[in-house]
């Protein structure tokens, strides 16, 4: 690449469309990450009659995807810092598209697992590269707004599920719900037009950076990047305590959604239809949560920001376990989903913080996959806590993860307005 070359790039993307444009990619890319996840929860229902499985063998299907997005993170996060955020973004979107279509000629439970375990990998790349690209293409001091919107994306995909799944499956069944996760393959060829590459991430490749950052204009390799998550005390930290933020976000949030619309069609008798209504106002409150998030987090500071809702979502958490009156349900489930899923938007700006631009998208994926992993064994511990005492007493003990989150902000640093690295 000639010198002329990244100084146009440079200025193309420090304009405000520019940054609109990034933001959108990032947004729409992690949006259909958030479809995909959900229609296979309102789906479970038909999987279980059509395959003869346990609750316990259809929830490992979430799980499975999610393990799938831990060795997609580590993958396409790396490959992100090497060829560029828009470019493997198109990639991860290629094939978890794909293979959603295919999870609907699925004959039985290890094809089906398959199908989703490489969709799993498509997934995993989508969040880290999104926000690391979210997070270069503004200012400092709009950062977590910024990521927040990438995170208000991914419940738009959430939304879009709740919305369309019930009519979807009554009209042709729940092997159609996959046939429509094929359609995201057009926004892959779509979503790089008129994005370019962030400035910082092409400086950084360029070694135009040394001065400031002690990069140099050679490439860090695989293995180097994973050590830089590691590199000393300091940063051995950091990382843990975003694996245990991210793990915790991920485990309340799958231990709600997983489950949240059987539990409400099923056990609370709203119906499939009702069922669908009431989750599609938990994941608004989801939404709104984000945004405010966002706000709180750029205004206040990132400590501040985590401690007031993990606070709210220990308490709207528990108020919800004991709730039985079809409208408190509505109403507190907006709250419940505000509090469990706000802090989403702003894992973006925390971890894009943390690390250098080398290295960024691969520390966004390897540490929110691996959380994501972990998170994602919710679905499987709920079936079984469940089946022994009943839903309403597994999402009772939700609340107590949020006390471990609360801790692990006390090991990071506060770096709200810092220019990033």
């Amino acid at each position: 690449m000639s010198a002329a070359t990244p100084k146009t790039t440079a200025e193309t993307t420090s304009a405000p469309a520019y940054k609109r444009k990034a933001l959108f990619a990032a947004a729409v890319g992690y949006g259909l990450d958030g479809f995909d996840l959900l229609i296979l929860s309102f789906a479970l229902g038909g999987i279980i009659a059509t395959f003869g499985l346990s609750d316990v063998e259809a929830g490992s299907l979430s799980t499975i995807t999610l393990f799938g997005a831990v060795l997609g993170g580590i993958i396409f996060g790396s490959l992100a810092d090497r060829y560029g955020r828009v470019r493997v973004l198109t990639w991860t979107v290629l094939i978890f598209a794909v293979f959603t279509g295919l999870s609907s000629i699925a004959q039985g439970y290890w094809d089906m697992a398959a199908y989703r375990f490489i969709a799993g990998i498509g997934i995993g790349g989508e969040f880290g590269i999104g926000m690391a690209l979210a997070a270069e293409a503004v200012p400092a001091n709009q950062r977590a707004r910024a990521t927040s919107w990438v995170g208000v994306g991914f419940q738009i995909g959430v939304f879009a599920a709740a919305i369309v799944s019930a009519p979807v499956i009554a009209l042709w069944g729940w092997r159609a719900l996959f046939v429509i996760g094929l359609f995201p393959a057009i926004f892959a060829f779509v979503i790089r037009r008129g994005v370019e590459e962030p400035d910082k991430f092409i400086k950084s490749q360029q070694g135009q950076i040394a001065g400031e950052s002690g990069g140099s204009a050679e490439l860090p390799t695989f293995g180097a990047k994973i050590r830089a998550l590691v590199k000393d005390k300091a940063t051995v930290k950091i990382t843990f305590a975003l694996t245990v933020l991210s793990t915790v976000q991920n485990f309340g949030y799958f231990g709600i959604i997983a489950w949240l619309p059987n539990y409400l069609s099923e056990k609370m008798d709203l119906g499939v239809t009702k069922g669908s209504l009431w989750t599609a106002v938990t994941v608004i409150g989801m939404l709104a949560g984000i945004l405010i998030f966002g706000q709180v987090a750029d205004r206040l500071g990132r400590r501040p920001a985590f401690w007031i809702f993990q606070a709210g979502a220990i308490v709207s958490i528990l108020v919800y376990s004991q709730m039985t009156d079809p409208t408190a349900l509505l109403i507190g489930g907006f709250f419940m989903g505000a509090f469990a899923n706000g802090m989403l938007g702003g894992h973006g700006a925390l971890l894009a913080e943390m690390y250098p631009t080398q290295v960024r998208a691969t520390a966004q994926n390897v540490v929110f996959n691996i959380g994501r992993a972990l998170g994602g064994l919710a679905p499987v511990v709920i079936a079984l806590l469940a089946d022994s005492f009943g839903f309403a007493f597994a999402l009772a003990l939700l609340p107590t993860i949020y006390l471990i989150q609360f801790l692990a902000m006390f090991l990071l640093p506060e770096k709200r307005g810092i220019e990033l690295e």
